[in-house]
């Protein structure tokens, strides 16, 4: 069993720049692969990034790839999403996954935080 927290997100203008956060707790952290997810109003739950478990391995959306930036510290039992050049379509809430599988889609993960909300202005 693996809890999950999400913090650092807000409003800001397109251009600007965020780093989310995701905290976790529980056992054997390091042996899950970390997802970010986002699901804006109206619309399905989708992929931003992944990284495996020793945080070596990485992939991106194509909507984000070299802007955003995923990575892990497993020591301290967290995950992070740096995100540059935010534009309004980002406008989301974004949640952090746990997954045993190295995976896109939402169904292979198990366990979710709550979210926090990212809304870029233009």
């Amino acid at each position: 069993q693996v809890q999950l927290v999400e913090s650092g997100g807000g409003l800001v203008e397109a251009g600007d720049s965020l780093k989310l956060s995701c905290s976790a707790s529980g056992r054997a952290f390091s042996n899950y692969h970390i997802g970010w997810f986002r699901q804006a109003p109206g619309k399905e739950r989708e992929f931003v990034a992944v990284i495996n478990w020793s945080g070596d391995g990485t992939w991106y959306d194509d909507s984000v790839k070299g802007r955003f930036a995923i990575s892990r510290d497993n020591a301290k039992n967290m995950v992070y999403l740096q995100m540059d050049k935010l534009e309004p379509e980002d406008t989301a809430v974004y949640y952090c996954a746990a997954s045993s599988t190295y995976a896109v889609s939402p169904r292979r993960y198990d366990f979710w935080g709550q979210g926090t909300q990212v809304t870029v202005s233009s």
